[in-house]
């Protein structure tokens, strides 16, 4: 049973069908893009603890995993002492939909370097816990997804709309927020991480990637690391997973940073317990996608090598205005050039900077597969159908 079932769900939804699985697709709206391939669709509020218990406990599924952060998790804790097998686990969700609580986690129980940060309740408190971080800083709500409330405040004057903007952008009814300083970064990765049930935790080549009002745009993949980066980061993600336990592929985000010395350091960031947008490069640039290493996992089935088949990128494919009933225009022109492919998500309806679908691409460097994976992506049009 997948609990939310978006772009990244279509795609764990088609790795479980091809291992056999029968798929459970579960969401608060109808049509959403994995409930087009699954073998049962029901629309819940995933929020409501006792509409999540209940759709659980009707079709009784192996596995849930959860694959968005606004979950019941309270009602995930219980259905796994029931003995319901929630992937990674319970915990793991509940710790990594919370700022706050993975932050804590990583910085104060497992001494790992992040940003400085501080927490406020009010705009009073950002304003006192922003000015010793030293300007410009971050402010982002403890719970909310895809860049939502997110914002960057150059100075004490910024400090009210941050606060407002956080409040809007927030998940549920809480009124905390976190402020980090500004890393000024060289690049920013994902690290995609693979924890087995009984096996060593494996890692996918780096994926580099640019984000913009907090939601990824672009990605490649193997992203450059020296040797040194590449083992803090590692160290530092096995740390994490090691904590959190369970199985299944997370999502570990780290910033590369220049430092006083004229080095660089490893930064952690953040975490998802789940396949990771910035990874749909993988499904070029892999040999095995980061779908069929989470269900590998998650299904305790041998992994016996991850390495990377060509260099690959991947750029997002954006709505420009809000429709109702979405086509898409510029598909022939962005297929004609080998090596590229287009998934187009089918969400039934767009506002924005909705994020639609994807154009991958691979190439005999990496300069040549991300042009072609932008140049595809630059021809897709989002419209209204009809």
């Amino acid at each position: 049973m997948l609990l939310g079932s978006g772009e990244l769900g279509k795609e764990v939804a088609i790795a479980a069908q091809r291992l056999g699985c029968r798929v459970i697709a579960v969401d608060r709206y109808a049509d959403a893009p994995a409930m087009q391939v699954a073998d049962v669709a029901e629309v819940v509020a995933m929020g409501e603890p006792e509409a999540l218990k209940a759709v659980v406990r009707r079709h009784r599924p192996d596995v849930v995993v959860p694959e968005i952060e606004a979950l019941a998790v309270d009602a995930l804790a219980e259905l796994e002492a029931e003995g319901t097998t929630v992937i990674p686990t319970a915990r793991a969700t509940a710790v990594t939909m919370n700022r706050d609580r993975i932050r804590d986690l990583a910085a104060q129980e497992l001494g790992l370097r992040t940003a400085r940060f501080a927490y406020a309740e009010s705009a009073e408190q950002l304003a006192a816990a922003a000015a010793p971080l030293g300007w410009p800083v971050v402010v982002k709500p403890v719970m909310s997804s895809s860049g939502k409330g997110q914002s960057v405040v150059q100075g004490p004057e910024g400090i009210a709309a941050a606060w407002e903007a956080a409040l809007a952008g927030a998940r549920g009814s809480g009124t905390r927020v976190i402020v980090e300083e500004f890393l000024r970064f060289e690049q920013e990765i994902t690290l995609l991480t693979v924890k087995q049930w009984n096996g060593p935790t494996l890692f996918c080549p780096p994926i580099g990637h640019i984000q913009e009002r907090g939601d990824y745009q672009c990605s490649w993949q193997p992203a450059h690391l020296d040797w040194e980066q590449l083992a803090a980061a590692q160290s530092m993600a096995r740390q994490v997973t090691d904590n959190l336990g369970g199985a299944g592929l997370f999502g570990v985000e780290f910033f590369v940073c220049p430092t006083a010395e004229g080095g660089s350091e490893v930064v952690f960031s953040e975490l998802s317990p789940r396949p990771h947008d910035t990874g749909l490069v993988t499904l070029a640039g892999q040999n095995l996608s980061e779908f069929e290493l989470h269900l590998r996992a998650v299904l305790g089935l041998p992994i016996p090598e991850i390495r990377s088949v060509a260099p690959a990128a991947s750029r997002v494919i954006l709505a420009e205005q809000a429709c109702r009933s979405v086509a898409f225009e510029g598909l022939e022109q962005a297929l004609a050039t080998a090596d590229v492919q287009v998934l187009l998500f089918g969400k039934p309806d767009a506002r924005p900077h909705r994020r639609m679908g994807v154009a991958l691409a691979s190439g005999a460097n990496l300069e040549e597969a991300q042009q072609r994976a932008d140049q595809a992506a630059a021809a897709i049009r989002v419209v209204e159908a009809g």
